[in-house]
């Protein structure tokens, strides 16, 4: 890329997912993040309940969006972590309706599982999206039993061609599943465009919930390249 493509390429924002522990904020805060996940997700090896997060948060910089992440959670639910922790984005991982995303007073992103059923082909995988026309980001991750942070890749050639298909006024698109310092920018070439955000919980990890920051730093520096 030259010098002058790279002038007019928007910025790729990044999402650093599964914070579990306050020894790893430092390395995801320096890192240059724009947004840092919690996972309220009781089967998640990464799950962490509403105290928890509310720690964690009171030592989170401003300026820096705290994202909670929740699959097929009551209303309820949701409303008893925002009653601790001061979440700014909702991310939905389930089959969470429109109307359910958006009765929380947040922003939310809505993932979608590619190669899920309705999920397998470009154009039904948009119109999935569409209905969800209000969310302020659309997450692609990969269709297994985990509802993401699984470390596993979906086929990119899908959400390739429903690029062909996007109009301006879509969600902005965010690429999950699999991504490291090693397939980033391989990943990223197979699309048509650059997404808005991309989003990373294993591929920094030493193990699950254990950030390590020589993989966060080898993944910034990778996403500076692509």
């Amino acid at each position: 890329m030259t010098a002058v493509q790279d002038a007019v390429q928007p910025r790729i924002r990044v999402k650093l997912c599964g914070l579990t522990r306050a020894d790893d904020i430092a390395a995801m805060v320096d890192s240059g993040a724009d947004a840092v996940g919690m996972v309220f997700y009781p089967p998640s090896r990464r799950a962490i309940n509403a105290q928890q997060a509310a720690a964690l948060c009171a030592r989170l910089p401003a300026l820096l969006s705290r994202v909670g992440l929740f699959v097929n959670p009551t209303a309820d639910e949701v409303r008893a972590v925002l009653a601790q922790a001061p979440l700014d984005v909702l991310q939905f991982h389930g089959e969470e309706s429109p109307e359910f995303c958006r009765q929380f007073g947040r922003p939310y992103i809505k993932a979608f599982r590619v190669g899920a059923p309705k999920h397998e082909q470009a154009l039904s995988l948009l119109a999935q999206c569409r209905r969800y026309a209000d969310a302020a980001g659309w997450l692609f991750d990969s269709y297994t039993p985990e509802y993401g942070g699984s470390g596993q890749s979906f086929d990119l050639s899908i959400l390739s061609a429903m690029q062909a298909h996007c109009q301006a006024d879509d969600a902005p698109l965010i690429v999950a599943g699999g991504l490291n310092a090693d397939n980033l920018a391989t990943k990223l070439h197979a699309l048509q465009q650059r997404p808005y955000a991309v989003d990373v919980s294993s591929g920094i990890e030493l193990s699950p919930g254990h950030k390590c920051p020589t993989k966060i730093r080898a993944f910034m520096s990778a996403l500076q390249h692509c």
